[in-house]
């Protein structure tokens, strides 16, 4: 059918009423425009509401990165200032271990020169004697030609003529050989000796404690010196009442110091002012409660230190009062060696060699232990800490033996047996071992200069050197106005001097110089 067709079907029907399909189409049109200004209102609400969400959830991410980036640096700021602590403890220890290798590369080095001059006092030695036996030979060559002349003599004479002749010529021959009998003995001695002590020593052959400390507080800001000094210095005040000691709070950054001659009363001080920083609420109420709770932590290391001691050395029947006393040790140095640890290398040396010699070893460990109580004594009783250690521990018990030791082992009191000798002893291979103690630079720096200027005192001498860390000085005289005999001379009164006038470690080689120098210049 075509389209004419169709249109001429429509115009031939009867006439349609289109009035529904249009307000159908009307009405659908109007209801789809008011659910499409409904749906967008809608949607525009939606997207603002999750703008903003958006923005408080980058807002929240802000500020969490930021919490989290504050904390980052907080922990870094800690391991930096761990690590600053950690290095300048590495680096006081290199220190130490620095001057221990020094000291003992010197007293290598005496040995060496020890050893070097014993083996030329040997060949010196032996070539006198050979030069004596070779003069016997001769002269008893010569003897027998010229009895030869004599037999006419009876024997008696013949024996006595011999005799005046023998001794006449070679007594610096027979002086020689005395002389050198008795250095031989007295090497052997002196061996036997060496080989008793270096038993003792190496039985305790163990690394002696140098753990060093210093009154110093870490503080984790400087606004923490203010909360410690308080309103009108109350706080520091209350805290210097409390414990004791001088606080000194100075332009030294994050750190205070705190100052007293009594260590336990600077531990004390030490220990509470840790737990008031870490607590944070610092008044004099807080102050005195953290002093009292520190002081009785300290009591009670001192009491297990002292313990620790007595196990270690298995020593029975001590007072309790001297357990607690040696354990007060723990804390006081003396040349920068602890002397608690100082007084259990004693007992053990005292033990050792009184173990070589046949001696009771128990009583020397004692007494080797008990020695230094005397520095844990409270400063107000007068005398020296070895007769004031002694009163005390007569006082809880003690034998007199341990006593007369204790009191004499700075030789203040007459020694009364043996054991005080063995705690002599002891007591002065602790102390002169290599790195054991250590001298202030500025004693040492005096000691250079004193020696020097002994050296320079002397007539004729133009200069003098201390060198070799003191060990060796080198003088230099003037060759017109001194002669070699002179030298040698100078050498020896400057020896007894030196003996005399100073006082000093170990030994000090003397080398004096006497030369000439002509220079000439050829152009």
């Amino acid at each position: 059918m075509s389209a004419a067709d169709f249109a001429f079907l429509i115009a031939e029907s009867d006439v349609v009423d289109w009035s529904l399909p249009a307000a159908l189409v009307v009405g659908g049109g109007i209801g789809f425009w008011v659910v499409w200004r409904l749906t967008r209102h809608t949607r525009r609400a939606a997207h603002e509401q999750a703008a903003e969400l958006i923005e408080v959830a980058r807002r929240e991410a802000a500020v969490g990165a930021e919490e989290v980036k504050q904390k980052a640096e907080a922990d870094v700021q800690e391991k930096r200032a761990e690590l600053n602590r950690e290095f300048d403890r590495r680096g006081i220890e290199s220190d130490v271990r620095l001057r221990e290798i020094r000291a003992h590369e010197e007293s290598l080095a005496l040995l060496d020169y020890q050893l070097e001059q014993r083996h030329e006092r040997l060949n010196r030695e032996s070539a006198a004697v050979k030069q004596a036996r070779d003069a016997i030979r001769g002269l008893s060559k010569s003897v027998r030609k010229r009895l030869e002349g004599v037999s006419q003599l009876d024997a008696e004479e013949i024996r006595k003529q011999l005799r005046e002749e023998v001794m006449l010529e070679c007594g610096d021959e027979l002086r020689v050989l005395r002389r050198a009998t008795l250095e031989k003995s007295e090497r052997e001695l002196q061996t036997d000796a060496h080989r008793i002590l270096v038993a003792a020593m190496q039985r305790i052959a163990s690394k002696p404690n140098n753990d060093l400390t210093a009154t110093i507080v870490q503080l984790p800001s400087e606004d923490m010196k203010g909360r410690i000094i308080g309103r009108e210095g109350r706080n520091i005040k209350s805290f210097e009442s409390a414990t004791g000691v001088t606080l000194l709070i100075d332009e030294s950054p994050q750190m205070v110091l705190i100052s007293s001659f009594d260590p336990v009363r600077r531990e004390v001080a030490r220990s509470a002012l840790d737990a008031l920083v870490k607590d944070g609420r610092i008044h004099p109420a807080s102050i005195e409660e953290f002093v009292k709770r520190a002081a009785d932590e300290i009591d009670l290391v001192t009491i297990q230190a002292g313990e620790e001691a007595v196990t270690k050395l298995n020593i029975n029947g001590l007072h309790p009062e001297i357990i607690k006393l040696l354990g007060r040790l723990k804390y006081r140095f003396s040349y920068n060696q602890n002397v608690l640890d100082h007084s259990v290398e004693t007992a053990f040396l005292a033990s050792m060699i009184a173990s070589e010699v046949g001696l009771d070893p128990n009583v020397a460990k004692r007494a080797g232990l008990l020695h230094d109580v005397g520095k844990a004594v409270s400063g107000e009783l007068e005398g020296s800490h070895a007769v004031i250690g002694a009163e005390f521990i007569k006082r809880y018990g003690e034998t007199p033996i341990v006593v007369n030791a204790v009191a004499a082992h700075h030789e203040e009191v007459k020694p009364e047996t043996v054991y005080a000798g063995l705690v002599i002893l002891a007591d002065t291979i602790s102390a002169v071992r290599p790195g054991a103690r250590a001298e202030s630079m500025t004693s040492y720096i005096q000691r250079l200069g004193r020696l020097e200027k002994l050296a320079v005192s002397i007539d004729g001498v133009q200069q003098a050197f201390a060198i070799q860390a003191g060990r060796e000085i080198r003088v230099v005289v003037s060759p017109r106005e001194v002669t070699d005999d002179r030298a040698r001379e100078i050498a020896k009164e400057l020896r007894a001097r030196i003996e005399a006038e100073l006082q000093y470690p170990s030994t000090i080689k003397i080398t004096v110089i006497r030369e000439s120098r002509f220079t000439e210049t050829a152009s």
